[in-house]
């Protein structure tokens, strides 16, 4: 109704999941790239968790139109399945004879056909992607027959890729100890945090634009403010706000959007207003040029000095076997968690990774500021990423990497998927052997 009285081509906050009205903010664009790399790489199951309405089911969306035309996605939108049922259900996904098979075939038979055609599309270079959305909503039996569809593999590879779409009580399920073996098959977890403020006005933004809008900023400050307040930040809620807020500004044949009118558009909706709203902060050191020491933080090209690597942070990582190296060690500093995490899953992955490989220089840093980087990963927007990203000390120095890549080609297109905020400081591809040689990296004995 309001769209020609503000330009527009189609609806711009449908609650409807439309692939072209994706936001890659407030972490939707990390966690996206994340989950693809995680499928086309993983060999464990992933799990997505977020609160109603934050945005998991346009993320399921998204991934047949940004995996590769050799994988095939099954999708089960019903979770309330039986044992039973949910091996008829991917059954008949897969379009298999044995689905509308009489008398029905029981449990064995069915499991052994959907083995054989899994089988099949490995052999013809497909994978297989199995998505399940609202998973809380699953019986505990199962969930724990989905654990045996995961089992399905060759030597080399899973046959069947299984990624979980739920609400926080999926975490709950996940923890009930006659389920246990499952959630220690899940190598990637992905959380839906709430849009801050900030996020809230790009998305908002970014909806109306998509759609053909063109004129000035159409929610007023203020209106933003009550968005916020009212949605808690969930996309769904802010669709709803934001959709009958226009429609009432239409009635009164205004283009501005006010306090006002997504106050009506919260009591007709039953939405009450927060009582406190958490900030979400945007990838903090990336985005913060020149605060929190990011003067410390620069490019160094591919042929800078080379020196022998430490890849203990401090004496306090005595578990971590050092390189020999003919300069003073670094004073000892507190390491936190995260940064030791990562440190140690480097010092492994160098140890076995293909010298083939490519990975992607993130940073790069002549300084011992590891106070820096230690709060770059601590931040809740990098979290998606954390499994693939990879800290090593150069001198008093250290550098960031991301991913191993089997090609260049598949690491200049992972660089290029990258987001703005990390592209900005100018990346670059690294052959993980000319790395190694570069850091006089020692395998662990």
């Amino acid at each position: 109704m309001y769209h020609a009285h503000f330009g527009l081509t189609d609806p711009p906050f449908k609650i409807t999941p439309d692939p072209r009205l994706f936001y890659t903010g407030g972490e939707r664009g990390l966690v996206l790239d994340a989950l693809i790399y995680a499928i086309r790489n993983g060999e464990g199951m992933i799990k997505v968790v977020g609160e109603v309405g934050s945005g998991k089911t346009m993320l399921c969306r998204m991934l047949p139109d940004k995996l590769a035309d050799s994988v095939d996605i099954l999708y089960l939108a019903n979770p309330r399945l039986t044992p039973d049922t949910i091996l008829q259900a991917l059954a008949l996904e897969m379009q298999l004879p044995i689905a509308h098979q009489q008398p029905p075939p029981n449990h064995l038979q069915v499991m052994q056909a959907l083995h054989e055609a899994l089988l099949a599309r490995h052999g013809a270079n497909r994978q297989v992607v199995l998505l399940i959305e609202e998973a809380q909503s699953m019986p505990l039996d199962t969930l724990e027959e989905v654990r045996l569809l995961s089992n399905l593999e060759t030597t080399r590879h899973k046959l069947l890729q299984i990624v979980l779409f739920g609400q926080p009580e999926l975490d709950a399920n996940l923890a009930t100890p006659r389920i246990r073996q499952l959630k220690e098959r899940i190598t990637h977890s992905f959380q839906l945090a709430p849009l801050s403020k900030r996020d809230l006005g790009g998305y908002l933004d970014f909806r109306l634009r998509a759609v053909g809008y063109r004129g000035p900023p159409v929610f007023e400050p203020a209106a933003m403010q009550a968005i916020a307040r009212y949605s808690q930040g969930f996309l769904r809620r802010t669709n709803i706000l934001a959709d009958k807020a226009l429609l009432a500004a239409f009635t009164e044949n205004t283009h501005r959007v006010t306090a006002r009118h997504i106050r009506r558009a919260a009591e007709d909706s039953g939405f009450n207003p927060a009582t406190t709203t958490a900030p979400l902060w945007l990838l903090g050191l990336f985005l913060i040029a020149g605060g929190l020491g990011l003067g410390l933080l620069y490019g160094l090209p591919a042929t800078s000095p080379s020196f022998k690597t430490d890849l203990t942070p401090s004496p306090a990582l005595d578990h971590v076997k050092a390189v020999p190296v003919p300069l003073s060690p670094p004073a000892p500093v507190a390491v936190p968690t995260t940064l030791q995490t990562r440190l140690a899953a480097t010092q492994t992955w160098l140890a076995s990774a293909d010298a083939r490989h490519h990975s992607i220089q993130l940073m790069q840093s002549e300084r011992d500021n590891l106070a820096v980087l230690a709060a770059l990963l601590d931040q809740p927007q990098l979290r998606p990423l954390l499994p693939f990203l990879y800290v090593y000390r150069h001198g008093p120095g250290w550098g960031l990497l991301y991913g191993d890549f089997a090609s260049r080609s598949d690491a200049q297109a992972a660089l290029l998927a990258l987001p703005e905020s990390l592209r900005r400081h100018q990346p670059f591809i690294r052959n993980l052997a000319s790395l190694r040689e570069k850091l006089g990296y020692v395998s662990p004995e």
